[in-house]
């Protein structure tokens, strides 16, 4: 636990009160949403990431079971999607995740988690020979095959979640492993390059090589979190600490120094790979997504995984430089987990929990006043991952100062 200033906390567990109680009604939250996404099964902008807001508030005793099944029940209203868009952010395996989060034991809606784990697991073998038969091919990825919102790490964070022991919990960090051997007859780039853009699609233009990604929602950094976090739960299968390795070896080719500490970019266009030079200017936004909160926790998770205590002090200097600098978190967009300032703050929670020095622990408060004090307006954007849902459980992490009892954070690889 850690506990954050009596101030902070009193101001979080306020705000974060006031959305779940304007969110307690799914239809009222509808109507009166104007996010950009749709409602029913996602994760990001739907009724399964509103339902984690409330599943958490009642796993933690500050919310009610019929509220968090209200919006279960409202993220299941559309046929199931078992298409070859599901992932861990939509359709089945947001469904899975959401439902075993919400269950407090082995009797706890049963049916319907066998039924979508069932669909989950038949989802992810798919998924993986499709992925075996493109390294058999020597052909590069698509994002969407590896990245943690629609690939294989996305599901593999699932998998190790909520089933450990499970043979597809092993088989996907297997897969993790196998994407960073190269391939036969691969170039100077790592084997997880792609030869897309960052949207997903072909970019002869700007991206004339396609680009490596760093990034913890659609890059590198969701397998190697992925893989460590396995690795410090004893979850083992042969080359993980090899692959976790060859990760941050590549990774380490691009830290760079600044002003305010150690950064790393985004994502390497071939032109950048072949100078191995980045302009500061490239220097991302301190988020989630592509920024420090996700790479410095995914650097963290990598050291403590494979011992390497430089590596674990050189990921939280990174964190403390960036909270210590206003101009930095004002770079944030919003409130949003993906690109705002939740995010940082649930990041820099999971790393101060795992910090060997209290410094990062204390400068929580500062960063979770001025969350409380955005969310304390009106919003009209309620989803998880850009708007007041995900925001208000990074200020209930802060509010208890206790890890998630429902594990929601594991579907932003952060624990």
């Amino acid at each position: 636990m850690i506990a954050p200033r009596t101030g902070a906390a009193a101001a979080a567990v306020t705000v974060v009160g006031r959305i779940a109680a304007t969110l307690a009604d799914p239809h009222r939250a509808a109507a009166a949403h104007r996010g950009g996404r749709p409602w029913p099964q996602s994760l990001a902008g739907g009724a399964a990431g509103i339902a984690l807001l409330h599943i958490e508030r009642a796993r933690s005793g500050h919310g009610e079971d019929r509220t968090a099944h209200a919006w279960l029940t409202a993220a299941v209203q559309a046929p199931l999607s078992t298409a070859g868009n599901a992932g861990l952010f939509y359709g089945a395996p947001c469904l899975a995740f959401a439902v075993h989060a919400a269950c407090s034991g082995e009797r706890h809606y049963r049916e319907a988690r066998a039924r979508l784990h069932a669909a989950t697991c038949a989802i992810t073998t798919t998924r993986l020979r499709a992925a075996h038969a493109r390294i058999d091919r020597g052909e590069r990825p698509a994002l969407k095959e590896f990245d943690l919102i629609r690939g294989l790490a996305g599901l593999s964070a699932y998998h190790l979640a909520f089933h450990p022991g499970h043979p597809l919990t092993t088989a996907t960090l297997s897969y993790l492993v196998r994407l960073t051997t190269p391939l036969k007859g691969g170039d100077v780039f790592p084997p997880w390059w792609t030869g897309l853009a960052p949207t997903g699609e072909p970019d002869p233009d700007a991206y004339p090589q396609g680009h490596g990604n760093l990034g913890l929602s659609h890059g590198i950094g969701s397998a190697l979190a992925v893989l460590c976090l396995a690795i410090r739960r004893g979850v083992h299968v042969p080359g993980a600490d090899e692959a976790a390795g060859r990760i941050c070896a590549w990774i380490d080719r691009w830290r760079q120094p600044g002003q305010s500490g150690t950064w790393w970019p985004g994502l390497i266009c071939a032109a950048q790979a072949r100078a191995e030079a980045i302009a500061p200017h490239r220097r991302p936004r301190p988020s989630w997504c592509y920024g420090i909160a996700g790479t410095a926790r995914a650097q963290q998770l990598a050291g403590l995984a494979l011992g390497d205590a430089g590596r674990v002090q050189a990921a939280e200097e990174a964190m403390l430089a960036v909270l210590r600098d206003p101009a930095q978190v004002e770079l944030l967009d919003g409130i949003g987990l993906c690109h705002g300032k939740a995010g940082l703050l649930q990041s820099a929670w999971r790393m101060a929990a795992d910090a060997r020095t209290p410094h990062i622990a204390s400068e929580l408060g500062s960063l979770a006043d001025a969350l409380a004090e955005d969310l304390a307006r009106p919003a009209d954007d309620f989803e998880l991952l850009d708007g007041a849902a995900g925001a208000a459980l990074a200020l209930h992490t802060i509010g208890t100062g206790a890890a998630p009892a429902s594990r929601w954070d594991s579907v932003l690889a952060l624990a």
